[in-house]
């Protein structure tokens, strides 16, 4: 019995490393399919409200298809010019990095502290390239994405026509595979608008605030880092850790220390008031997840999907949990990934 029971598990473990390993080499189409699927999810509402007004349905989808052209082409525009400036500017930037290194020494040298460095070496180690070429490769990859937009927007035009029954479809299938319905189907679906509507405010608010900071700092590329602020905020954890340092090195390069310094605060009290202050109140118990799941599913998802995997993280992780508590017997696995009822486990029932 406990052999059939290890085999069991072991064939399940087997199973699930062929599907992940398929669902990695499959991700030029599973990425644009759940990045489509999401901003259908994230658009339903809106068509729900322009639908209940007596707008067409065809008419609704096209103006939302209309904007979501509009936003896509500003974002590839700002992209493509701000990598270009980049890679005229890379020069100035090397130059300017000496300049600081001097006055680092000369500042060192007039508070008498001990500071011995090589600004050959510093230079050699601290490459602006190295960082431009960083923040480039994540530009480039949403740019990846921007560039496949008419079949986006085609799989999302689709989708939300296809909407009002897909539902219904998709807890027929459910139910007989993994004990689905549509009340589990609506809770996935809210549960994602709620996470997405939320996150889309504050990452909102965090890269306008980023943006004013930059402008009234006199940065340069604010509009850019502002864009960068409010995208990289959907990664949850780290998303504005990585958005902010290019910011702060930027300022230090070409504004000097005092700038670069205030930025830097600024950037930090932006991050701390939205997202220790902020977002978990508007949150709440929204998420249902632990921190370290979250943070354990950033990198699981990055490394399944890539860059549009570590912005879905937490939707996908959300849909798993829900789909888990669906069966009884899959809902103690549900408990690992954040606080569930512990009567309805089936350990306690059976206690």
């Amino acid at each position: 019995m406990e052999q059939s029971s290890l085999s069991r598990i072991l064939v399940s473990m087997a199973a699930l490393v062929i599907i992940l390993a398929g669902v990695k080499m499959a991700a030029e189409i599973v990425v644009p399919f759940l990045l489509s699927l999401f901003i259908a999810i994230i658009c339903s509402p809106l068509i729900n409200v322009m639908t209940s007004r007596k707008i067409p349905l065809w008419l609704a989808i096209s103006l939302l298809f209309a904007l979501c052209v509009m936003s896509f082409f500003f974002l590839a525009g700002l992209i493509n010019s701000t990598i270009r400036e980049f890679t005229l500017s890379i020069p100035q930037y090397k130059i300017l990095l000496s300049e600081r290194i001097g006055d680092l020494i000369r500042l060192a040298q007039h508070w008498n502290i001990p500071l011995s460095i090589s600004r050959e070496s510093v230079l050699e180690q601290l490459d602006p390239s190295v960082i431009m070429n960083f923040v480039s490769r994540i530009l480039l990859s949403f740019s990846g994405v921007v560039t496949n937009i008419f079949v986006l927007l085609l799989v999302v035009v689709f989708m939300l026509f296809e909407a009002p029954t897909a539902k219904h479809r998709v807890a027929l299938l459910m139910r007989g595979r993994v004990g689905m319905n549509e009340n589990q189907i609506d809770r996935v679906l809210k549960g994602v608008i709620n996470y997405l509507g939320i996150k889309t405010f504050v990452s909102l608010l965090t890269g306008v605030s980023v943006w004013i900071l930059l402008e009234v700092a006199g940065v340069q590329y604010a509009v850019l880092w502002g864009t960068l602020s409010f995208l990289l905020n959907y990664i949850p954890n780290i998303g504005s850790i990585i958005a902010g340092v290019p910011i702060v090195l930027q300022a230090l390069l070409l504004n000097g220390f005092p700038v670069g310094l205030g930025v830097a605060s600024g950037v930090v009290a932006i991050n701390m008031v939205v997202g220790n202050v902020i977002e978990p109140r508007m949150m709440g118990r929204t998420l249902g997840l632990s921190t370290l799941v979250v943070f354990l599913s950033l990198l699981f998802w990055g490394w399944l999907l890539g860059t549009v995997g570590m912005l879905l993280s937490v939707p996908l992780t959300m849909a798993l949990k829900i789909a888990l508590e669906s069966s009884p017997k899959t809902l103690g696995y549900a408990g690992l990934l954040g606080d569930i009822d512990e009567s309805r486990l089936p350990s306690a029932k059976s206690e």
